[in-house]
């Protein structure tokens, strides 16, 4: 009887150590490593932008009166010289008859004196007051004749008429009283702050008056603008608040999709050159310092990095990892700093990358 329960005992002992070799046979499958990478890359800095017109002005009642009609509607699109609101003309109409008659009048006593003074009957003086009567009366039309132009608030420029300040017809406008705003929507400024030791690196890898940096914008609904903006200039003097200085971009905006006050992010390319890039899944923190595994005689050794930039799922390394350097990818939580890891597979950092991705769109 004692002889079948030590058989018996021998039987589960060695079913429990072939399950638990199993165990960490499969474990041990799911390592996985690679190597790094070192590529040419170019990646994004991301800036908030603010948007707005190559030329936005405000439209202002240029005399005092009542507003008699109003021909277009807000948000409507404008050629240049095209009526926008009339002040009633009434009164400056009157002036401006009056005027032409004075001068009509001033130019007939010029005419007869001019007469007399040729056939030596009145003297030279006469004649220059009679002329300088003359031209202080067309003066005077002239001025007339502008205030009456004054009446009509004609577009400067092809825009967008925007939002009415509570003017409808009938209200009486006061000199200088605000009508509505217009916008060249045509092209767009894109102007977004830039820290100074990224103003540096720029400045010092361009010629700022021949580089057309082309940049991207990202609208607030997530999507890329079509086309893509050049920056053409940078502010002269810095934030001292903030360390920032404003780059302004330039977008071409034939479908006039942008407007006057949106916001976005501009995303502005910056070459690393060769970078090494390793998986960001590869690594891990301590103490708020960045860590990998290495794979040295079948063994992982915890190496402190640099990190440089971030790029998605990919981090770049300036220090700490060579091109030889064997990563852990999988399995970082089933090990310990100096444990031997008899079984793993490689993988291409490429291959890694895209699996990620496809998660990610996922």
């Amino acid at each position: 009887m004692r002889n079948i329960l030590l058989l018996i005992s021998l039987a589960i002992l060695v079913m429990s150590g072939c399950k638990n070799e199993h165990h960490e046979t499969h474990g041990e499958a799911n390592f996985i490593v690679t190597l790094p990478e070192i590529k040419d890359t170019t990646i994004y800095k991301e800036y908030i932008g603010q948007v707005r017109s190559i030329q936005h002005i405000e439209l202002r009642a240029l005399e005092k009166g009542y507003l008699q009609d109003i021909y277009v509607d807000e948000g409507q699109s404008v050629k240049k010289g095209q009526l926008l609101f009339q002040i009633m003309p009434v009164i400056y109409q009157a002036e401006m008859q009056k005027a032409e008659a004075e001068t009509n009048f001033a130019e007939i006593e010029y005419q007869n004196t001019k007469s007399l003074a040729d056939s030596n009957i009145v003297s030279q003086n006469e004649l220059a007051l009679a002329k300088a009567t003359y031209e202080k009366a067309r003066a005077e039309m002239l001025l007339a004749e502008a205030h009456l132009q004054f009446t009509e608030i004609r577009a400067p420029f092809d825009g967008i008429v925007g939002r009415f300040n509570e003017v409808r017809p009938g209200s009486l406008m006061e000199e200088g009283e605000l009508l509505t705003t217009l916008s060249d929507n045509s092209k767009m400024w894109v102007y977004y702050n830039v820290p100074e030791a990224e103003y540096l690196d720029f400045v010092t890898e361009n010629d700022i008056k021949n580089a057309n940096q082309q940049v991207k914008l990202k609208m607030a609904n997530g999507k890329f603008f079509d086309l893509p903006g050049v920056v053409e200039t940078i502010e002269a003097d810095f934030n001292n608040e903030t360390g920032n200085i404003a780059f302004r971009a330039t977008f071409q905006n034939p479908d006039a999709l942008l407007r006057h006050g949106q916001t976005g992010k501009i995303y502005m390319p910056l070459d690393l050159g060769k970078a090494m890039l390793i998986p960001q899944k590869a690594t891990f923190e301590i103490l708020d310092k960045k860590y990998v595994y290495q794979l040295k005689n079948h063994r992982v050794q915890a190496q402190q990095i640099q990190i440089g930039n971030e790029l998605p799922h990919v981090y770049e390394v300036i220090q700490g990892l060579s091109q030889q350097d064997t990563l852990l990818v999988e399995g970082l939580r089933k090990v310990k700093n100096g444990q031997q890891v008899k079984m793993h597979f490689f993988k291409e950092q490429a291959e890694i990358i895209k699996e990620l991705n496809q998660l990610h769109a996922e």
